[in-house]
């Protein structure tokens, strides 16, 4: 019998080992589900959320009734909120996923070797995931219907102060996967909003094969530090674009200006602007300006002050902030090497770019940056899973072990080996 979070005698730790339990039992059956059950539920999901748009904002009024009482700020609120443009943008979201290629099952480099024997690799499901995510609601469908195309069993842990959205939204999809005939604990949303709930689940090895946080830093902090379990994650985006001397004035200012402006609290944002010396004098007046018309905030180095006299003078924190703001460092460098080397000592491994009409420094930077994504010639806002052709993304991971960037249905897969003989035996 299950533990439910509202029982008398509740006990967090029961509580998630059951959760876990259920989702290990789910997950064997989810490998076993073929691309039509999977696409059926994520339509049929998408068709119950459409259906219960009154009932999920009535929940999510009670959400943002409890926010404003206990003083969420109106960005926390404006993420928080349930209207009919994003319960539609939801329900589109499961749609086009269940337009996707299915990665599982999927065999590739099949050889024979000497032996006889055939050995390729098969894609396959990592098992359970636990995602663990603030604020936005729409994240429980996102996260739910890529965890199903990927035919994997999901535990979500979402923010106290979406409680009663989340579980709106969780009927809905429990309502489709019954529809297509899945196990109704392919997806189970954390019931109670003790954090004591969090500290288990990373913990629960036996249950559990990675888990991927989203949200700020200091969550992805405490996660990274105290799970037992395998984290997909990000920590902070320092992206930097430099403009190399080789580079087109045009493009240049093109580049930089979208890769600061386009939106400022995304993780894909530009938060430093390194400019070859022989070319600062030409490129950073014309960027000024349209930064000033922009509303940002200029912090630059002493060269660069020389320049553009009336900014403010970058402190040494500033070439490791990032800010989520209108705000932007400015550093002059000798040359692509001085770049390199300030992104090595600075960056996140996030997203790096570099605007050059140089082939040969174009390759060597995209060699020598080791960053989850390095770009020439493009904004750093491109570091995304649909524009990336993913379809959709479940985080972006700037480790270097099993996913990096972007982290897609295919991230949510792994690859194990395959062996075909006819009665074959090793001699």
């Amino acid at each position: 019998m299950s533990v439910k979070a509202d029982s008398i005698s509740f006990d967090v730790a029961e509580y998630m080992q059951a959760v876990g339990m259920r989702a290990r039992a789910a997950a064997r059956a989810m490998s076993r589900a073929d691309s039509g059950m999977k696409d059926a539920a994520l339509t049929a999901i998408a068709g119950a959320i459409e259906s219960a748009a009154d009932a999920l904002k009535a929940a999510n009024a009670k959400d943002l009734e409890a926010g404003r009482q206990h003083g969420l700020d109106a960005a926390l609120l404006d993420r928080l909120e349930l209207n009919d443009a994003r319960i539609a943008a939801m329900a589109e979201g499961l749609r086009e996923i269940a337009l996707l290629p299915d990665p599982v099952g999927s065999i590739s480099d099949m050889n024979y070797r000497p032996s006889g024997i055939q050995v390729g690799r098969m894609r396959v499901p990592l098992g359970v995931i636990g995602i663990i995510y603030e604020s936005r609601p729409n994240v429980t469908a996102d996260a739910a219907g890529l965890c199903l195309k990927s035919g994997n069993a999901a535990i979500l842990r979402g923010g106290s102060e979406a409680l009663h959205s989340n579980q709106a939204i969780a009927r809905c999809i429990h309502q489709g996967l019954a529809e297509a005939g899945l196990p109704d604990d392919a997806v189970q949303v954390v019931e109670t909003t003790d954090r004591a709930a969090v500290g288990e689940l990373i913990r629960m090895q036996d249950y559990v094969d990675v888990i991927v946080p989203r949200g700020g830093k200091g969550l992805i902090e405490r996660i990274s530090e105290e799970a037992k379990v395998p984290v997909i994650k990000h920590l902070h985006g320092v992206c930097h674009t430099y403009i190399d001397d080789q580079a087109d004035i045009d493009k240049a200012i093109k580049v930089a200006i979208n890769a600061k402006t386009q939106r400022y609290g995304t993780c894909n944002t530009m938060e430093t602007l390194l400019v070859a010396k022989d070319i600062a004098a030409r490129v950073l007046p014309p960027l000024a300006e349209q930064y000033r018309a922009a509303g940002v905030e200029m912090r630059g180095c002493e060269q660069t002050r020389a320049i553009l006299s009336d900014i403010n003078a970058a402190t040494d924190a500033d070439w490791d902030e990032e800010y989520l703001a209108p705000i932007l460092a400015i550093r002059i460098v000798d040359d692509m090497d001085t770049a390199i080397d300030h992104i090595a000592m600075h960056g996140s491994d996030h997203t790096d770019v570099i605007v050059t009409e140089s082939i040969t420094r174009s390759r060597r930077f995209l060699r020598e940056v080791d960053s989850s994504s390095v770009m020439v010639n493009a904004s750093s806002r491109f570091a995304d899973g649909f524009e990336y052709g993913l379809g959709a993304e479940i985080g972006i991971s700037t480790d270097k072990l099993h996913a990096r960037g972007p982290v897609g249905l295919e991230g949510l897969t792994t690859l194990k080996y395959i062996v075909l003989g006819d009665g074959h035996v090793r001699s």
